[in-house]
């Protein structure tokens, strides 16, 4: 007689979860769906989807139709083509690669390279290169988010003025714009001791680098987080890589009054 009241139960439960995840998936706006589904992909970039979570990051960061992204050292374009198709024919995605150091190694790679090759593909024609000094790094245009992913921390390991750098984003974004980094997470207080040798940064210091240029921090996202990541190895050990603890902080640029 018992096992009824269960079996109602489970399925209750099961039902709710069901829903859950329904309202979840269907909270998705349309044009990121559409992004991260674009068969024009590379298959590599499709298989670090479960770790990266283009589209819960992208509804974190809010991208629309139509807006103008600066994405600055995008690397091998993993965010370049979904931010290209998720602002959609009206938008425009900004690819901002520091350039070639007078003194780089002769086996330094051409960081603008693939990136180049994402801007020359039809598929992604609202995509374009800007190359410039590492401090100078923006868009030929005010923009509506300027988004780093996993290289903030390497700011430290050059010979930048990150102040500088972070006005530099602040300038080159319309009034109320977004400024997102993600990065890997290191040790809570450990400041900027592991960004060379770990490869990570302390969150914190993120946020005061940041704020100090004039921005306002609006919230972070827990999406890439990983309570089984220690933070105090390097993250391209094999044991994580690709699975570190990572945050994601936004802030914005005050709105004129």
């Amino acid at each position: 007689m018992i096992r009824y009241p269960l079996i109602l139960a489970a399925s209750l439960i099961a039902s709710l979860s069901l829903s859950a995840t329904c309202v979840q998936a269907a909270s998705i706006p349309g044009n990121i769906t559409a992004a991260v589904a674009d068969s024009n992909r590379p298959d590599t970039d499709k298989q670090r989807d479960a770790n990266r979570k283009p589209a819960d990051t992208l509804m974190f960061l809010g991208v629309k139709p139509g807006e103008k992204i600066g994405e600055i050292i995008p690397g091998g374009g993993y965010f370049t083509r979904i931010f290209s198709k998720a602002v959609g024919p009206k938008g425009h995605v900004y690819a901002l690669v520091p350039e070639r150091p007078a003194n780089a190694p002769a086996d330094m790679p051409d960081l603008a390279a693939r990136v180049k090759a994402i801007a020359a593909d039809a598929n992604y024609s609202n995509v374009s290169v800007v190359v410039a000094p590492l401090a100078s790094l923006a868009a030929t245009e005010p923009v509506d988010l300027v988004f780093t992913a996993q290289n903030y921390h390497d700011l430290h390991n050059f010979p930048v003025d990150v102040v500088a750098f972070n006005k530099a984003i602040f300038d080159s974004l319309k009034p109320g714009g977004l400024y997102v980094v993600l990065d890997h997470s290191a040790e809570a207080g450990s400041g900027l001791r592991d960004t060379n040798t770990l490869h990570r940064i302390d969150a914190d210091v993120v946020k005061k680098e940041v704020t100090a240029a004039g921005f306002e921090f609006v919230g972070s996202s827990d999406v890439l987080a990983n309570k089984s990541d220690t933070r105090t190895g390097k993250v391209f050990d094999p044991a994580i890589r690709g699975k570190t603890d990572q945050f994601i902080l936004k802030f914005r640029k005050p709105k004129k009054k």
